[in-house]
């Protein structure tokens, strides 16, 4: 083990420098710097909800009268029952955007692994685990995310399990291309040579060079996330006494329409397109980084 030290500490430092030479350049760059300011907005409202929303969304009796427009006292107006809106806005940031942190959290730590020990370890190893991830992919994932909510039953939980399984193929493929390029790199062979073992060689030279696509990879993720939580709780597989984006839209589809209210629909709307927005506005800045190729000339 002893020899083969220079090949990580060499690796950790190449990483260490581009790094840091990525993490200024995506703060100088305008899609970036667009993107966190959205998500610093919406973060601030949820942390801050029960101080910053004007009602409770769980408040009984209601604050207002049932669909009364925007005005002076309910800026987003209100739902069927005289809810405040733009407290159910605030609220419900908080669930969207927990649950897109979370499932993109475990589905591209689910995906990395799997990628990267297809890709290294190739042949029988690789051959099982592409399989079983080309499984996942080949199914239509909509069809797939309704029978796994309707089989576990509505919860936050549910949601969390559903878009999981069936988020992190995407990233697996991904990251196994990459490892399979990386591993016949000069300096993978090199530690290979002074006697790295693989664990040594997948945690301290692979996934630093890998470190770049996977987080472009968790940032939009994000979105994927946040839209497959809006639509499974928009066609009832969520946990619809909680408040979020997309319960507001499933209670919204079958009152709101009716009656007019149009700021039902369409505040909870423009929520979840602008977060989706940040999210690849981040994602795209990432990938333009790192990939020259990508750059504006």
């Amino acid at each position: 083990m002893g020899d083969s030290e220079p090949a990580a500490p060499k690796a950790k430092k190449r990483f260490s420098l581009r790094r840091a030479s990525a993490v200024e350049g995506i703060l100088h760059s305008r899609r970036a710097q667009v993107g966190f300011g959205i998500i610093i907005v919406f973060v601030v409202l949820a942390v801050g909800a029960p101080v910053i929303a004007p009602y409770s969304p769980y408040m009984f009796p209601a604050p207002g009268r049932p669909y009364s427009p925007p005005d002076r006292m309910f800026l987003l107006g209100t739902d069927n029952l005289g809810e405040d809106i733009l407290s159910e806005i605030i609220y419900g940031g908080r669930v969207s955007i927990t649950v897109g942190l979370i499932v993109a959290f475990l589905s591209t730590g689910l995906g990395t692994l799997v990628g990267i020990v297809a890709g290294y370890y190739m042949k029988t190893i690789d051959e099982i685990l592409m399989r079983a991830t080309d499984m996942v992919l080949i199914l239509p994932a909509l069809p797939l995310m309704i029978i796994l909510a309707a089989y576990l039953g509505p919860s936050l939980r549910t949601v969390i399990i559903v878009l999981t399984i069936t988020a992190w193929p995407s990233v697996a493929r991904v990251v196994r291309s990459q490892t399979l390029s990386l591993r016949e790199r000069p300096f993978v062979d090199s530690a290979r040579v002074a006697g790295a073992s693989d664990f040594r060689i997948i945690t301290k030279i692979l996934f630093p060079n890998l470190a770049s696509i996977i987080a472009a990879n968790a940032v939009l993720m994000v979105t994927t996330a946040v839209v497959g939580e809006a639509a499974l709780d928009f066609i009832g597989l969520g946990d619809i006494s909680v408040v979020s984006w997309g319960t507001m839209l499933y209670w919204a589809q079958s009152y709101a329409l009716f009656n007019g209210a149009w700021w039902w629909v369409v505040a909870p709307g423009v929520c979840i397109v602008l977060v989706g927005l940040a999210f690849v506005l981040i994602s795209v800045s990432i990938e333009n980084i790192f990939n020259p190729r990508l750059r504006s000339p």
